[in-house]
C-alpha cells in the first residue's frame, strides 16, 4: 500500500564543506580531477543517509554532483560556449554573466545518468531526479544561433527527454523539471511553455513532475518578493492548462509565501507536492506549522494527492539547519498522516 502523505525536498541540500564551499550558489568545487568524482559521490551518498535519518520517504541525490540545477546539464551540450559569456537579466530579476548558444545543441553523452545509477544502488526507496526545464533553461543563457526563444526551448525538450528517458531506464521514480520561469513568463507559458515540458516528457512511464518557486533564498529573489504585493497570484496564469497537461506532480511554494492557498482548486487531481519548508529563512519550522500549512492544503488537494515537500532547493543554507527542517517536515507529516487516518 502507497504511504498517505509521502515527504521529499524539492531539490538542492546542502554540500560537504569538503566538496564546495558551504552556504553559497555556485560554489567552486574544492577537489579536481577522479578526487572531485570520488568526493561527489561520497557527498551523494552522504546526502542520501541525511535524507533517510530525517525520516524523508521520497529521496534524492540532493544534487550534490552539479554546481547549479541548470548550469550544470547545459554544461555537458553542444552548441553552448561556457567561454563567450553575456550578461543577461536571469527571470527579470537580476543580471548574471552566463554562456552563449553558438550553434545547434544536443546531447553527447548522458549526464546524470550514472550518479542516478548509483543513488538507485545505494536504497529501495523511492528516487526523484530534478533537471531543469526548457524554459529555464533558456532564460540562463544568451542564444546568438537560433534567435527564437521558443525554438530554443523545443530543442532543449528533445535532449531532456533524451537524458529522462535514460534516467527512468536506471530506476529512478519520478523526473522532476524545475521551471521557477514559469512564475514569471506567463504568456511564454500558455503558449509553448508547457507544450516543450509534455515534449520532454514525452514516452516516459515513470512519474513527472514540474517544480515552480519563487526561488532560492537568495537576496535578488526576496528583493522581488517584496514587490508582488500582499497576495501572490502568479501561480493561477499557469495552473488552468497545467491541470489540462500529461505533467503528473506540480511542486510549489505554500509556508511563509503570500500564495493564496484556494489557487490549489484550478489544479484539483492533480498531485500536488506543497512546499511546507520555507528555505528563504533559518528559523526551523516547528511540527505544528508544518501542519498547518498541510492542513490548509488539504482544503484544495486530495489527501492521496498531497506530497510534503520543501519551497525551493536548500543548497544555500548550512548543513544543521537543512537537516533539522526536514525533521521538521517528518514530524508535521506525521501529525497531519496520523489525524487522516485516525
Amino acid at each position: 500500500m502507497k504511504k498517505l502523505l509521502p515527504t521529499s525536498t524539492a531539490g538542492s541540500l546542502p554540500k560537504p564543506s569538503w566538496l564546495a564551499q558551504p552556504e553559497t550558489l555556485w560554489s567552486p568545487w574544492k577537489l579536481q580531477g577522479s578526487e572531485l568524482t570520488d568526493g561527489k559521490h561520497d557527498a551523494l551518498r552522504v546526502s542520501l543517509q541525511e535524507q533517510q535519518y530525517a525520516g524523508i520517504d521520497i529521496v534524492s541525490d540532493g544534487e550534490q554532483t552539479r554546481q547549479h540545477f541548470v548550469t550544470t546539464f547545459i554544461e555537458h551540450l553542444n552548441g553552448v560556449d561556457f567561454e563567450k559569456r553575456k550578461t543577461v537579466k536571469i527571470r527579470d530579476r537580476y543580471d548574471a554573466s552566463v554562456p552563449t548558444v553558438v550553434g545547434e545543441v544536443s546531447r553527447q553523452k548522458p549526464v546524470f545518468v550514472d550518479d542516478a545509477k548509483l543513488l538507485r544502488q545505494q536504497t529501495k526507496q523511492p528516487i526523484k531526479w530534478a533537471l531543469p526545464g526548457p524554459m529555464t533553461m533558456i532564460d540562463t543563457l544568451f542564444d546568438d544561433h537560433y534567435k527564437s526563444r521558443e525554438k530554443l526551448a523545443w530543442e532543449f525538450a528533445k535532449i531532456l527527454n533524451q537524458e529522462a528517458k535514460e534516467l527512468e531506464a536506471a530506476g529512478v521514480d519520478i523526473i522532476q523539471f524545475d521551471e521557477p520561469a514559469f512564475n514569471v513568463f506567463f504568456d511564454e507559458v500558455n503558449d509553448w511553455g508547457i507544450a516543450t515540458l509534455e515534449r520532454a516528457i514525452e514516452g516516459l512511464k515513470c512519474e513527472t513532475a514540474v517544480h515552480i518557486c519563487y526561488g532560492y533564498g537568495i537576496k535578488a529573489n526576496t528583493d522581488w518578493k517584496k514587490t508582488l504585493g500582499s497576495e501572490w497570484r502568479q501561480y493561477e496564469a499557469v495552473f488552468p492548462k497545467l491541470q489540462q497537461s500529461n505533467i503528473d506532480i506540480i511542486s510549489l511554494e505554500c509556508h511563509n509565501s503570500h500564495v493564496p492557498m484556494e489557487l490549489l482548486e484550478l489544479i484539483r487531481g492533480k498531485k500536488v507536492m506543497v512546499g511546507a519548508i520555507d528555505v528563504a529563512t533559518e528559523s526551523i519550522e516547528t511540527p505544528e506549522e508544518v501542519a498547518d500549512t498541510l492542513r490548509h492544503a488539504l482544503k484544495f488537494v486530495d489527501a492521496e494527492n498531497l506530497y510534503p515537500c520543501t519551497n525551493c532547493g536548500m543548497a544555500p543554507l548550512s548543513r544543521s539547519i537543512a537537516t533539522a527542517k526536514l525533521r521538521a517536515l517528518k514530524a508535521g507529516a506525521d501529525i497531519v498522516r496520523n489525524e487522516l487516518l485516525s
